[in-house]
């Protein structure tokens, strides 16, 4: 597991600590997981049915950025536990967004127990740019009474940005053959 680290000027209330990682990779699926430590007043969006939606990053929801190769480009991939999802693709940082076609949706599951939460997911291999790919982990974590944190591998403004490609830190081999 990767430690992810909160945006200094949004810290946390009662979470200890959020990690990601891959846990698999093969021709079929990007499988990752993310471990929330101290999610005992996390807010869990409810089941909203799998499908696109925008703005999952207003509450609970966890991001994965793929960049291939040396260019301005990459792929965002949002996920929340309510089932929705989203994936963009970027021309350079924040410009020429457009939705990525995916070939079928991404499965995502949440464990939640007193004092730690495990989101679960797949993303669909073929839906993505060709690996390798330098990556970055997030997370935007909504508390009890609206407080949100923001978690990221690094950050590198005085404000949370995700799309900051600064924060690409973790690398993600092509997958492994089946």
């Amino acid at each position: 597991m990767t430690e992810l680290v909160s945006h200094p000027a949004h810290p946390p209330l009662a979470v200890r600590s959020v990690e990601a990682r891959i846990i698999g990779h093969d021709a079929q699926w990007l499988r990752a997981r993310w471990k929330i430590m101290g999610a005992g007043k996390l807010v869990v969006p409810p089941f909203a049915g799998k499908g696109r939606a925008d703005g999952l990053w207003q509450t609970t929801c966890f991001e994965l950025f793929l960049q291939h190769g040396d260019g301005p480009g990459y792929t965002e991939i949002n996920l929340s536990p309510s089932e929705r999802w989203n994936v963009y693709d970027f021309t350079a940082r924040r410009e020429g967004m457009a939705e990525r076609p995916m070939p079928r949706e991404p499965e995502c599951t949440i464990r939640q127990g007193t004092d730690m939460a495990i989101f679960d997911a797949a993303i669909p291999a073929a839906g993505l740019p060709l690996a390798p790919w330098r990556c970055g982990f997030t997370a935007v974590i909504e508390e009890q009474g609206g407080h949100k944190s923001y978690w990221a591998l690094a950050h590198c403004s005085d404000a949370p940005d995700f799309h900051d490609p600064a924060c690409f830190t973790a690398t993600i081999a092509a997958p492994t053959a089946p």
